[in-house]
Protein backbone atom coordinates (compact mmCIF):
# COMPACT_ATOMS: atom_id res chain seq x y z
CA UNK A 1 0.00 0.00 0.00
CA UNK A 2 1.28 3.17 -1.01
CA UNK A 3 0.95 6.45 1.25
CA UNK A 4 -0.53 9.68 -0.18
CA UNK A 5 1.77 12.07 -1.39
CA UNK A 6 2.29 15.28 0.11
CA UNK A 7 -0.20 18.18 -1.47
CA UNK A 8 2.27 20.57 -3.19
CA UNK A 9 3.65 23.12 -1.70
CA UNK A 10 2.33 27.01 -2.15
CA UNK A 11 4.21 28.77 -4.82
CA UNK A 12 5.12 32.00 -2.62
CA UNK A 13 6.93 35.26 -3.59
CA UNK A 14 9.58 35.92 -0.99
CA UNK A 15 11.46 39.77 -0.89
CA UNK A 16 15.17 39.01 0.73
CA UNK A 17 16.17 43.01 1.48
CA UNK A 18 18.40 42.08 4.35
CA UNK A 19 22.14 42.79 2.96
CA UNK A 20 24.00 40.23 5.39
CA UNK A 21 22.00 37.28 3.34
CA UNK A 22 23.16 38.33 -0.27
CA UNK A 23 26.30 36.22 0.06
CA UNK A 24 24.18 33.12 0.71
CA UNK A 25 22.15 33.74 -1.91
CA UNK A 26 22.78 30.64 -4.21
CA UNK A 27 21.72 28.51 -0.86
CA UNK A 28 19.24 30.67 0.37
CA UNK A 29 17.58 29.89 -3.28
CA UNK A 30 18.45 26.09 -2.90
CA UNK A 31 16.34 25.81 -0.20
CA UNK A 32 13.15 27.09 -0.74
CA UNK A 33 10.01 25.24 -2.56
CA UNK A 34 10.06 24.85 -6.46
CA UNK A 35 8.68 27.57 -8.13
CA UNK A 36 9.23 29.91 -5.71
CA UNK A 37 10.06 33.63 -6.90
CA UNK A 38 12.43 35.20 -4.99
CA UNK A 39 13.83 39.10 -4.86
CA UNK A 40 16.49 40.70 -3.64
CA UNK A 41 16.04 44.58 -3.57
CA UNK A 42 18.90 46.80 -2.29
CA UNK A 43 17.93 47.08 1.27
CA UNK A 44 18.96 51.10 1.13
CA UNK A 45 16.68 51.42 -1.52
CA UNK A 46 12.96 51.96 0.25
CA UNK A 47 11.11 52.56 -2.91
CA UNK A 48 12.39 49.41 -4.70
CA UNK A 49 12.09 47.50 -1.41
CA UNK A 50 8.05 48.67 -1.72
CA UNK A 51 7.85 47.74 -5.15
CA UNK A 52 8.98 44.18 -4.15
CA UNK A 53 6.69 44.13 -1.38
CA UNK A 54 3.16 44.79 -3.74
CA UNK A 55 2.10 41.20 -4.56
CA UNK A 56 5.03 39.46 -1.93
CA UNK A 57 3.78 37.01 0.44
CA UNK A 58 7.12 36.33 2.88
CA UNK A 59 9.52 39.78 3.46
CA UNK A 60 13.14 38.72 4.91
CA UNK A 61 14.34 42.08 6.61
CA UNK A 62 14.88 43.20 10.39
CA UNK A 63 13.22 46.28 8.76
CA UNK A 64 9.85 47.09 8.29
CA UNK A 65 8.17 50.46 9.00
CA UNK A 66 4.95 51.89 8.18
CA UNK A 67 5.58 52.89 4.69
CA UNK A 68 6.98 49.22 3.65
CA UNK A 69 4.13 47.64 5.24
CA UNK A 70 1.38 49.62 3.87
CA UNK A 71 2.94 48.48 0.18
CA UNK A 72 2.85 44.93 1.10
CA UNK A 73 -0.74 44.23 2.71
CA UNK A 74 -0.80 40.73 1.25
CA UNK A 75 2.65 40.04 3.62
CA UNK A 76 1.74 36.65 5.59
CA UNK A 77 5.08 36.52 7.23
CA UNK A 78 7.58 39.19 8.30
CA UNK A 79 11.23 37.18 9.08
CA UNK A 80 13.87 39.11 10.45
CA UNK A 81 17.76 37.75 9.70
CA UNK A 82 18.32 38.41 13.53
CA UNK A 83 16.72 38.16 16.81
CA UNK A 84 15.68 41.84 16.82
CA UNK A 85 11.86 43.14 15.52
CA UNK A 86 12.06 46.38 17.10
CA UNK A 87 12.78 47.62 13.30
CA UNK A 88 9.42 46.27 12.52
CA UNK A 89 6.26 48.13 12.27
CA UNK A 90 3.85 45.71 13.80
CA UNK A 91 0.72 47.94 14.25
CA UNK A 92 0.90 48.70 10.22
CA UNK A 93 1.17 45.40 8.78
CA UNK A 94 -1.90 43.87 7.64
CA UNK A 95 -3.87 41.30 10.61
CA UNK A 96 -2.61 38.29 10.75
CA UNK A 97 0.70 38.60 9.36
CA UNK A 98 3.43 36.88 11.13
CA UNK A 99 6.30 38.18 12.81
CA UNK A 100 9.23 35.73 13.26
CA UNK A 101 13.18 35.45 14.16
CA UNK A 102 16.15 33.75 14.86
CA UNK A 103 19.36 33.86 16.63
CA UNK A 104 22.55 31.88 16.08
CA UNK A 105 24.34 35.04 16.76
CA UNK A 106 25.33 34.27 20.52
CA UNK A 107 28.49 32.87 19.89
CA UNK A 108 29.85 35.19 18.03
CA UNK A 109 28.61 38.00 20.71
CA UNK A 110 29.70 36.11 23.23
CA UNK A 111 33.49 36.11 22.45
CA UNK A 112 33.24 40.11 21.63
CA UNK A 113 31.94 40.51 24.91
CA UNK A 114 35.06 38.53 26.62
CA UNK A 115 37.39 40.47 24.05
CA UNK A 116 35.82 43.91 25.21
CA UNK A 117 36.15 43.27 28.30
CA UNK A 118 39.88 42.34 28.34
CA UNK A 119 40.91 45.23 25.81
CA UNK A 120 39.04 47.81 28.45
CA UNK A 121 40.18 46.22 31.09
CA UNK A 122 43.95 46.10 30.66
CA UNK A 123 44.05 49.55 28.87
CA UNK A 124 44.75 48.52 25.15
CA UNK A 125 42.96 50.81 23.56
CA UNK A 126 44.97 53.90 25.05
CA UNK A 127 48.22 51.92 24.76
CA UNK A 128 47.61 51.07 21.39
CA UNK A 129 46.85 54.87 20.80
CA UNK A 130 49.61 56.10 22.57
CA UNK A 131 52.39 54.10 21.11
CA UNK A 132 51.06 55.06 17.57
CA UNK A 133 52.25 58.39 18.49
CA UNK A 134 55.82 56.76 19.72
CA UNK A 135 55.05 57.28 23.61
CA UNK A 136 55.18 54.13 25.45
CA UNK A 137 53.81 55.60 28.62
CA UNK A 138 53.58 54.70 32.20
CA UNK A 139 52.49 50.97 33.03
CA UNK A 140 49.24 50.26 34.71
CA UNK A 141 48.51 47.24 36.33
CA UNK A 142 44.79 45.78 36.07
CA UNK A 143 43.33 43.11 37.76
CA UNK A 144 42.91 39.93 36.00
CA UNK A 145 39.24 38.72 34.33
CA UNK A 146 39.46 35.94 36.69
CA UNK A 147 39.23 38.43 39.51
CA UNK A 148 36.43 40.17 38.19
CA UNK A 149 32.39 40.10 38.87
CA UNK A 150 30.74 40.47 35.56
CA UNK A 151 27.25 41.73 35.76
CA UNK A 152 24.48 40.67 32.95
CA UNK A 153 21.47 42.90 32.94
CA UNK A 154 19.51 40.40 30.57
CA UNK A 155 20.24 36.50 30.64
CA UNK A 156 18.65 35.06 27.50
CA UNK A 157 20.47 33.95 24.43
CA UNK A 158 23.60 36.24 24.58
CA UNK A 159 23.88 36.59 28.41
CA UNK A 160 23.63 32.82 28.80
CA UNK A 161 26.51 31.87 26.49
CA UNK A 162 28.83 34.78 27.08
CA UNK A 163 28.83 33.67 30.75
CA UNK A 164 29.85 30.68 29.59
CA UNK A 165 33.12 32.26 28.31
CA UNK A 166 33.90 34.27 31.42
CA UNK A 167 33.21 31.63 33.57
CA UNK A 168 36.03 29.76 31.62
CA UNK A 169 38.27 32.67 33.04
CA UNK A 170 37.59 32.43 36.43
CA UNK A 171 35.08 35.43 36.66
CA UNK A 172 32.12 35.49 38.60
CA UNK A 173 28.67 36.36 37.76
CA UNK A 174 25.58 37.69 39.05
CA UNK A 175 22.35 38.51 36.48
CA UNK A 176 19.43 40.78 36.58
CA UNK A 177 16.40 39.52 34.17
CA UNK A 178 12.94 41.70 33.86
CA UNK A 179 10.94 38.89 34.28
CA UNK A 180 13.43 37.35 36.92
CA UNK A 181 13.61 33.23 37.51
CA UNK A 182 17.12 32.54 36.33
CA UNK A 183 18.39 29.71 38.26
CA UNK A 184 21.76 30.74 40.02
CA UNK A 185 22.17 27.94 41.07
CA UNK A 186 22.10 26.01 37.48
CA UNK A 187 23.42 28.37 35.52
CA UNK A 188 26.95 29.20 38.27
CA UNK A 189 25.93 32.59 39.27
CA UNK A 190 26.62 34.58 42.55
CA UNK A 191 23.17 35.31 42.50
CA UNK A 192 20.31 35.93 39.87
CA UNK A 193 17.13 38.31 40.46
CA UNK A 194 14.77 41.08 38.76
CA UNK A 195 15.29 44.41 37.68
CA UNK A 196 14.46 45.94 41.26
CA UNK A 197 17.98 44.13 41.96
CA UNK A 198 19.69 46.62 39.26
CA UNK A 199 21.64 48.89 41.77
CA UNK A 200 23.24 46.20 43.71
CA UNK A 201 24.67 44.35 40.23
CA UNK A 202 25.91 48.00 39.22
CA UNK A 203 27.62 48.60 42.39
CA UNK A 204 29.02 45.37 42.56
CA UNK A 205 30.02 44.66 38.63
CA UNK A 206 33.15 45.25 37.36
CA UNK A 207 31.94 44.29 34.02
CA UNK A 208 28.53 44.96 33.05
CA UNK A 209 27.08 43.39 29.69
CA UNK A 210 24.04 44.78 28.58
CA UNK A 211 21.83 42.71 26.05
CA UNK A 212 18.34 42.79 27.65
CA UNK A 213 15.94 44.05 24.15
CA UNK A 214 14.43 47.65 23.79
CA UNK A 215 11.07 47.65 25.36
CA UNK A 216 8.79 50.79 26.74
CA UNK A 217 10.03 49.91 30.45
CA UNK A 218 14.05 48.96 29.03
CA UNK A 219 14.42 52.60 27.62
CA UNK A 220 16.61 54.47 29.25
CA UNK A 221 17.08 51.83 31.79
CA UNK A 222 20.54 52.72 32.53
CA UNK A 223 21.27 56.30 32.81
CA UNK A 224 23.30 58.78 35.05
CA UNK A 225 22.24 57.33 38.12
CA UNK A 226 23.03 54.34 37.22
CA UNK A 227 26.36 54.40 35.71
CA UNK A 228 27.65 56.30 39.28
CA UNK A 229 26.59 53.40 40.52
CA UNK A 230 29.02 51.57 38.51
CA UNK A 231 32.29 53.26 39.65
CA UNK A 232 35.10 54.87 37.98
CA UNK A 233 37.38 51.26 37.34
CA UNK A 234 34.29 49.33 36.11
CA UNK A 235 33.45 49.19 32.07
CA UNK A 236 30.13 48.62 30.47
CA UNK A 237 29.35 46.13 27.42
CA UNK A 238 26.22 46.90 25.31
CA UNK A 239 25.50 44.71 23.01
CA UNK A 240 21.40 45.01 23.30
CA UNK A 241 20.09 47.96 21.84
CA UNK A 242 21.57 51.45 22.10
CA UNK A 243 18.70 53.29 23.77
CA UNK A 244 18.62 50.96 26.82
CA UNK A 245 21.52 52.99 27.87
CA UNK A 246 20.52 56.78 27.80
CA UNK A 247 23.03 58.22 25.01
CA UNK A 248 23.95 61.92 27.23
CA UNK A 249 24.08 59.89 30.42
CA UNK A 250 26.86 57.52 28.78
CA UNK A 251 28.52 60.19 27.36
CA UNK A 252 28.80 62.02 29.68
CA UNK A 253 30.29 59.24 32.09
CA UNK A 254 32.76 58.40 29.67
CA UNK A 255 34.14 61.82 29.07
CA UNK A 256 34.29 62.55 32.63
CA UNK A 257 35.69 59.22 33.69
CA UNK A 258 32.62 58.44 35.36
CA UNK A 259 32.88 54.56 34.66
CA UNK A 260 36.63 53.25 33.21
CA UNK A 261 35.51 52.69 29.59
CA UNK A 262 32.86 50.88 27.19
CA UNK A 263 32.48 48.53 24.73
CA UNK A 264 29.41 49.58 22.19
CA UNK A 265 28.14 47.69 19.61
CA UNK A 266 25.00 48.99 19.37
CA UNK A 267 23.87 52.69 18.77
CA UNK A 268 21.22 55.67 18.25
CA UNK A 269 21.26 56.53 14.78
CA UNK A 270 21.88 54.50 12.13
CA UNK A 271 22.64 55.68 8.55
CA UNK A 272 19.74 55.55 6.28
CA UNK A 273 22.38 53.81 3.39
CA UNK A 274 23.26 51.45 5.90
CA UNK A 275 26.82 52.66 5.74
CA UNK A 276 27.53 56.20 6.20
CA UNK A 277 27.06 58.56 9.50
CA UNK A 278 27.37 59.12 12.65
CA UNK A 279 26.32 56.77 15.41
CA UNK A 280 24.57 59.45 17.97
CA UNK A 281 24.51 62.91 18.71
CA UNK A 282 27.54 63.13 21.12
CA UNK A 283 31.51 62.88 19.47
CA UNK A 284 31.83 58.93 20.94
CA UNK A 285 34.58 58.97 18.28
CA UNK A 286 36.49 61.50 20.52
CA UNK A 287 36.40 59.15 23.93
CA UNK A 288 39.70 57.35 24.02
CA UNK A 289 37.97 54.79 26.58
CA UNK A 290 35.79 53.64 23.97
CA UNK A 291 35.21 51.09 21.40
CA UNK A 292 33.42 51.41 19.05
CA UNK A 293 31.97 48.46 16.52
CA UNK A 294 28.88 48.84 13.80
CA UNK A 295 27.02 46.33 15.75
CA UNK A 296 29.14 43.71 14.07
CA UNK A 297 29.56 41.62 17.40
CA UNK A 298 27.28 39.41 16.14
CA UNK A 299 28.87 38.86 12.51
CA UNK A 300 30.42 35.75 11.75
CA UNK A 301 30.24 33.16 9.17
CA UNK A 302 28.17 30.60 10.78
CA UNK A 303 25.68 33.12 12.21
CA UNK A 304 24.13 34.06 8.84
CA UNK A 305 24.46 30.11 7.30
CA UNK A 306 22.21 28.87 10.45
CA UNK A 307 19.77 31.96 10.75
CA UNK A 308 19.52 31.53 6.69
CA UNK A 309 18.55 27.43 7.12
CA UNK A 310 15.90 28.88 10.07
CA UNK A 311 14.22 31.63 7.77
CA UNK A 312 14.07 29.20 4.83
CA UNK A 313 12.74 25.81 6.78
CA UNK A 314 9.91 28.63 8.30
CA UNK A 315 9.38 29.60 4.37
CA UNK A 316 8.67 25.66 3.97
CA UNK A 317 6.09 25.28 6.48
CA UNK A 318 4.29 28.60 5.29
CA UNK A 319 4.04 26.86 2.09
CA UNK A 320 3.04 23.42 3.19
CA UNK A 321 0.58 25.43 5.72
CA UNK A 322 2.26 24.11 8.52
CA UNK A 323 2.72 26.41 11.79
CA UNK A 324 5.88 28.78 11.45
CA UNK A 325 8.75 28.32 14.25
CA UNK A 326 9.93 31.48 16.66
CA UNK A 327 6.92 33.42 15.99
CA UNK A 328 7.26 36.52 18.65
CA UNK A 329 4.43 38.38 17.01
CA UNK A 330 0.72 38.53 15.41
CA UNK A 331 -0.54 41.60 13.84
CA UNK A 332 -3.81 42.64 14.82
Amino acid sequence: MTRPSAPPAEELTVVVSDPHLRRLRERFEAALPGGTVVRWPDPADTEAVKAAVRDADVLVSGACPAEIAAAGQGLRLVHAAGAGVDGIDVGALAPGTLVANTHHHEDAIAEYAVAAAILLRRGFLRQDAALRRGTWGEPSYPGLLGEAVVGFVGFGHIGARAWQRFRAFGARGVAVTRRGGVDAVAERLAWAGGMDDLDALLETSDVVVVSVPLTGTTTSLIASKELKRMGESAVLINVGRGPVVDEDALYAALRDGVIAGAALDVWYDYPADGRTGRPGRHPFHELPNTLMTPHSSGLAGQTFARRSEDITANIRRLAAGQSVDNVVAVAR
